[in-house]
């Protein structure tokens, strides 16, 4: 029986929106009478998978996506003020210009291992603020050890995470499911398998998909209601 509705969110730590898309949820949740009925669970999403593990010279953010994108640098400069000032609108405080290009599928096997313990949403959190705000390298595995500690992990199950075929698997997992049910961009959103909400919408449009999402489960998990004939009987306690 599950206890609780579950919301999936397809996400990648390098991934502005997503952090945003963060806040917004959780402030809608906050708002949700039953919040404690709310399950989160984070999945693992690459958005360029094709950016080495090792760098001759790290690229600077700003160039890095004006490449990417095919614009210039003035561009990319403009597009990451807007997500500045969109990010402070949420509560965070976003620094681009300490920002570390890094592939982040080391960070996604962490990210396995802290949900395997219950500590998914912290994880993603961690790394969230050590990209965006403290200019961090998630792409370090001395910097993953310790951000793993940070929230209770042990060193060494972290450095085991980052070799052991098994967490990789997971990661691949989550991307082919992502691949299944039509995912193309994130924060992902999904609500009881039921409902998506796609990008950092607004904390009122997380609200109403919560309530109407949270309504299908409670129907589709109600108790059964019996029509009882009453008899003698024994209970647990001895009567009888």
């Amino acid at each position: 029986m599950h206890h609780k509705m579950k919301v999936e969110v397809w996400s990648d730590v390098m991934c502005p929106f997503c952090y945003i898309g963060k806040r917004h949820y959780e402030q809608a949740l906050a708002q949700f009478a039953e919040n404690q009925q709310v399950e989160i669970v984070w999945k693992s999403f690459q958005l360029d998978p094709s950016i080495p593990e090792h760098f001759e010279q790290k690229p600077d953010l700003y160039e890095y996506l004006a490449d990417r994108k095919g614009i210039s640098v003035a561009q990319s400069r403009q597009m990451h003020d807007n997500v500045v000032a969109m990010a402070k609108n949420a509560g965070l405080n976003y620094n681009f210009d300490h920002a570390v290009v890094a592939n982040s599928f080391k960070a996604h096997r962490v990210i396995q291992l802290a949900k395997s313990k219950g500590l998914g949403d912290a994880m993603e959190e961690c790394l969230f603020r050590a990209y965006f705000t403290e200019g961090q390298d998630f792409g370090s595995t001395a910097v993953l050890i310790e951000l793993g500690k940070s929230i209770g992990l042990a060193e060494n199950e972290i450095a085991d995470a980052l070799e052991n075929d098994h967490f990789a698997q997971l990661v691949q997992q989550d991307l082919q499911e992502a691949q299944y049910i039509g995912v193309t961009g994130v924060p992902f959103f999904v609500f009881n398998r039921q409902y998506a909400v796609s990008g950092a919408q607004p904390t009122p449009v997380f609200l109403e998909t919560l309530q109407k999402s949270f309504a299908a489960w409670q129907r589709e998990h109600a108790k059964p209601v019996l029509e009882t004939v009453e008899g003698q009987v024994c209970t647990p306690d001895g009567d009888c």
